[in-house]
């Protein structure tokens, strides 16, 4: 399994109320994380992550936004302590990340929305290849279901059809049948267009 050199963290946004906040402090502490807590002006706090053993800090800043606390994080962390304990304040509290996994000849471009990865890429010498792409279900679910849609309207157009063509040959007078080749025309017309879709 290749080494992993280094992970860094491209425009990551955690956006938390007062209550999360709290509750982020705890989880961060539960992973054996250093945290110096600083309160700085109109409310917004600092905060330094540290792993004791490796020495590696990081600075998490939180500007105070209405009711929610706003971090914005780009950083470059090499030891997996901090590195781990990080990546799972951003599912865990559900932040938005773009996160490079840097390996040796290649590297892993995470991306990360609400907590979940969305998307992952490798870049290496041959260029971009995607790994991985979470699916649209819901909006593949409304395309299978208007588009079934549009096969029962067929289906309504197509039974239309074949009640006029028996209505025409049980028609009297001309003019009759002129009305209902006027009809057939206009259903005729929309069922291309139908088909077409």
């Amino acid at each position: 399994m290749a080494k992993r050199l280094a992970t860094e963290y491209v425009n990551a946004r955690l956006q938390l109320t007062a209550d999360e906040l709290d509750r982020f402090i705890r989880f961060v502490g539960a992973q054996n994380i250093r945290i110096r807590l600083r309160v700085i002006g109109c409310g917004s706090q600092e905060m330094e992550l540290a792993d004791e053993a490796s020495g590696e800090e990081v600075s998490l800043r939180f500007e105070l936004c209405g009711d929610r606390y706003v971090c914005e994080l780009s950083c470059r962390l090499v030891h997996p302590q901090l590195t781990n304990a990080m990546r799972r304040a951003v599912a865990a509290f559900r932040g938005d990340a773009v996160v490079n996994r840097i390996y040796l000849g290649f590297t892993m471009t995470y991306y990360y929305k609400k907590g979940a990865v969305h998307k992952i890429v490798e870049h290496g010498r041959d260029g971009a290849r995607i790994v991985f792409e979470r699916r649209d279900t819901v909006g593949e679910l409304e395309s299978l279901y208007e588009s079934r849609q549009v096969e029962m309207e067929i289906e309504r157009i197509q039974d239309a059809i074949d009640e006029l063509l028996d209505l025409r040959n049980q028609c009297t007078s001309q003019a009759e049948k002129q009305a209902v080749d006027e009809r057939l025309r206009q259903l005729t017309r929309r069922l291309f267009i139908l088909e077409a879709e």
